[in-house]
């Protein structure tokens, strides 16, 4: 009698990598979509000139793109991209309660936005120990992520909208990567052995 044993471990493993991935893409979308919506209450929430806030550059922001040649790489330069971003959020909401009201749905959407990408944080750092047991998520490099210096209302009008749209380039860049990834990195798991009892 024929069991298959090694295929049929392999096969579960990446099932619960294509299930994690699959549940991390989902997440990833979620958010891209709500980070497109946010956008626009910001810009209808800053008044007039809102269209020139976005389209001015400034430094300090984390970079929308990928990095590494490795999936390994890939994975944690996802996740070290989404740690940078959280003390952005939370300038940007701590400026945004300055100048709106407190029942501003601005407020509440850049919340629930910062929430769900500490969710997704979690899920990609998940999905990473789940693939590479052995190799702990490194720290970012670098020390402390950057924030500008104190910022007229002007400023912060900019560099809100700029942290906002550069991340839902960095989700859309997240999406693109986690689908090719589902292609390398849940299917190549797969052992083709056979043992016979």
């Amino acid at each position: 009698m024929a069991v298959d044993s090694t295929r049929t471990v392999a096969a579960s493993r990446n099932q619960q990598c294509g299930n994690s991935l699959q549940q991390t893409l989902k997440l990833t979308r979620l958010v891209q979509k709500e980070s497109v919506d946010l956008i626009k209450t910001y810009k209808v929430s800053q008044g007039d000139l809102s269209e020139l806030f976005c389209k001015v550059s400034v430094s300090d922001v984390p970079d929308p793109n990928i990095s590494g040649m490795e999936p390994s790489e890939r994975i944690v330069s996802i996740y070290t991209h989404l740690q940078a971003f959280f003390p952005h959020f939370k300038r940007v909401y701590e400026q945004q309660t300055d100048l709106q009201s407190p029942t501003s749905p601005l407020l509440t959407e850049l919340k629930t936005v910062s929430a769900r990408s500490r969710s997704l944080a979690d899920l990609i750092n998940s999905f990473y120990q789940s693939l590479f047991p052995n190799l702990p998520v490194p720290e970012p490099a670098g020390g402390p992520t950057s924030l500008p210096p104190s910022q007229n209302i002007f400023q912060q009008k900019v560099y809100g909208c700029v942290v906002l749209k550069t991340y839902k380039e960095f989700l859309s860049n997240v999406s693109r990567e986690l689908r090719t990834l589902k292609g390398k990195v849940c299917r190549r798991r797969i052992v083709i052995n056979t043992f016979f009892f």
